[in-house]
């Protein structure tokens, strides 16, 4: 009737058609999808077991975890009343509970000014109170076994009675409490964990173990009589002190970055080597030299001196500038010369510099490029060897006298700094 009524074009109507073909057969398709399901049989029921084999399970929503934002109990957990503690913890709902904090701190806004901040922080009052943990039975061990690193050993101790383990790792960093202890010196902790068979090769995600987080750790010159009990211990245990990370920092660059002069004598002793390089191609010595303004009153000469007893190779002379602010550190540097080398960098010095150790540069200046002693020679010569022969010339040579010149070389005045 369209096309009666309408001026339809030919394009128009073959458009019309093949629409109405396809409404056709879309229709067609419907009504055999329908008579197939219709006459389909229908599928047998799934065998059931028997009443009494079949299990009952009873499923219970876990309990909604608590809030609480009394300070009274915050102060609790806080300064560890355990009457408190044990009388909060009688419900169990506060096992788990979160408690909520409010402080203020100074935030940088949009406007260009500070301004107070309130900040709400939550945590679990197990993870302040192990022992109420464990008589309580909460949940997240792993976080309370960390965080038990930080407190007095008997935490840990009742945490390990009560089954946990003693390798568990943080998720991120891979660290052990092993690593955390060695870290931050805690020598009762390392005992008991190594004691309940912690391992003392464990890796972080950057490679190191606990002997090198341990050497790490001992920045601080008051806490180095610590660090090396600790240290100690893990030796004995059976650390490598040739085990380096990922950076190839062995435990040894740490110690030397620290100036820890007893720490490093033990490493030598227990087979670290002295001329180990890291992935930027530093020796233990060079990490050594890097640290002389921040520890000018510890005994980085002692240090220099066991690193060249074991091995270390003599640093280039442009390096020596470094030593200046330690006499004794550029001494025993000196000393590992078979002749001075040329000291040209004396001169680039600064005028208040130069004022300052005008005698031992003035000497420096005149004895460079001569020969040495003969008792220097034998010496640079015993560094490092154990032949008997060489070490009875040695021992005959130092009963000598040394005043006046020997046939061969000249005596340097300066003190010489025995290296053995």
């Amino acid at each position: 009737m369209s096309g009666d009524t309408f001026p339809f074009t030919s394009a128009s109507l073959r458009s019309l058609r093949l629409e109405q073909e396809f409404q056709d057969w879309q229709d067609a398709r419907r009504a055999l999808a329908h008579r197939r399901s219709m006459a389909r049989a229908p599928l047998p029921r799934a065998p059931r077991p028997p009443p009494r084999q079949q299990p009952l399970q009873e499923v219970r929503a876990p309990p909604p975890q608590l809030r609480c934002r009394d300070a009274a109990v915050h102060n609790t957990f806080m300064y560890g009343d355990m009457k408190g503690v044990y009388t909060v913890l009688k419900d169990p709902g506060m096992v788990n509970a979160l408690l909520e904090t409010v402080k203020e701190e100074m935030v940088w806004t949009q406007r260009w000014v500070w301004m107070l901040h309130r900040r709400k922080t939550s945590q679990q009052p197990v993870k302040w109170n192990t022992p109420a943990f464990l008589c309580q039975a909460a949940e997240d061990t792993r976080d309370v076994w960390r965080s038990c690193c930080f407190a007095v050993p008997s935490c840990a101790e009742l945490l390990l009675q009560g089954g946990a383990e003693v390798n568990v790792r943080m998720q991120e960093s891979r660290l052990t409490p092993l690593h955390i202890a060695g870290r931050r010196g805690l020598e009762e902790h390392v005992e008991l964990f190594l004691k309940h068979g912690a391992d003392v090769r464990a890796t972080s995600r950057e490679g190191e173990t606990p002997l090198n987080a341990a050497c790490a750790g001992a920045e601080r010159p008051a806490e180095a009589g610590r660090y090396l009990r600790v240290i100690q211990q893990l030796l004995d245990a059976g650390a490598d002190p040739r085990t380096a990370g990922r950076k190839q920092h062995t435990p040894l660059h740490n110690a030397c970055s620290n100036c820890s002069p007893r720490i490093v004598d033990v490493l030598l002793q227990h087979g670290a080597r002295a001329g180990a390089t890291n992935c930027l191609g530093y020796t233990p010595m060079d990490c050594l030299l890097q640290v002389v303004d921040d520890f000018q009153d510890q005994q980085l000469g002692a240090v220099a001196r066991s690193l060249l007893n074991h091995g270390a190779k003599p640093v280039p002379p442009k390096v020596l500038q470094r030593c200046l602010p330690s006499v004794s550190t550029l001494e025993v540097m000196l000393n590992s010369y078979v002749s001075l080398p040329p000291c040209e960098w004396v001169s680039c010095l600064p005028a208040h510099v130069y004022q300052e150790h005008q005698p031992f540069l003035q000497l420096l200046s005149q004895r460079g490029s001569q020969p040495r002693s003969l008792q220097h020679l034998l010496r640079a010569l015993c560094v490092g060897t154990s032949e008997p022969d060489v070490t009875q010339l040695w021992l005959f040579w130092t009963s000598l006298p040394l005043s006046g010149t020997t046939c061969c070389a000249h005596r340097w005045n300066a003190p010489l700094t025995s290296h053995t």
